[in-house]
């Protein structure tokens, strides 16, 4: 337990549910949030920011996240289509509060990594870098981080041109040569740049060729 689970127990907290996303900044495919309840005492072995950890180590901790007894988890998913229609920060929070209403049990108390926080009629605090520092947190990095990483897998069987499943929508410099090449698919992001801009521009064959994909 860290300090913060430690405090708000103190207090009288029984339920207290760690919330973290996973996938605001890639070009492409949906944002992920999940939620999380440990009971006390619950310790995982090398549990930190899903960042830190090798896809491998995540793996094994979503197991075991998810299957040990008296773990209470909620995921929460906004589509490619959403995000563009309300914008990033507020598909982000969508997710959030979808993930904390798919608990089978209502928390008392959230702690939600970062600053900017959504709305919840549950008492909750920010924490900034809180998948580094909450172990609830961590824990919902973790099941959000596979569970998109599983989903860009997926994905990449439908659009294996432009490799999601190695670089999970990101913009790396072989997803960008990918979109030049292909033009965007139905799973890229129209209003995150440089995408927003190619489709603002001139129609070319790529582009027609990207947004006719199937």
């Amino acid at each position: 337990m860290s300090v913060y689970e430690k405090q708000l127990t103190e207090q009288g907290f029984k339920k207290i549910a760690g919330i973290d996303e996973a996938g605001r900044g890639p070009l492409a495919g949906p944002v992920v949030a999940a939620a999380c309840i440990l009971p006390q005492g619950l310790l995982f072995e090398k549990l930190n920011d899903s960042k830190q950890l090798s896809e491998k180590e995540r793996e094994i901790l979503f197991t075991a996240i998810t299957t040990s007894p008296g773990s209470i988890y909620g995921i929460g998913i906004v589509d490619v289509e959403t995000i563009d229609q309300i914008n990033i920060l507020r598909a982000t929070h969508l997710a959030m509060q979808r993930a904390v209403a798919a608990l089978s049990e209502k928390p008392d108390y959230l702690l939600i990594d970062g600053n900017q926080l959504p709305f919840f009629e549950i008492p909750r605090e920010g924490v900034i870098k809180g998948d580094a520092k909450s172990v609830s947190i961590a824990a919902a990095s973790v099941l959000a981080k596979v569970t998109r990483d599983r989903i860009m897998t997926e994905l990449d069987a439908q659009w294996p041109e432009y490799g999601f499943k190695q670089h999970k929508g990101y913009g790396t410099g072989k997803h960008t040569q990918a979109i030049q090449k292909w033009g965007v698919c139905p799973i890229h992001r129209r209003s995150f740049e440089p995408i927003k801009s190619m489709l603002s521009a001139p129609c070319n064959e790529k582009e027609e060729r990207g947004s006719n994909i199937q």
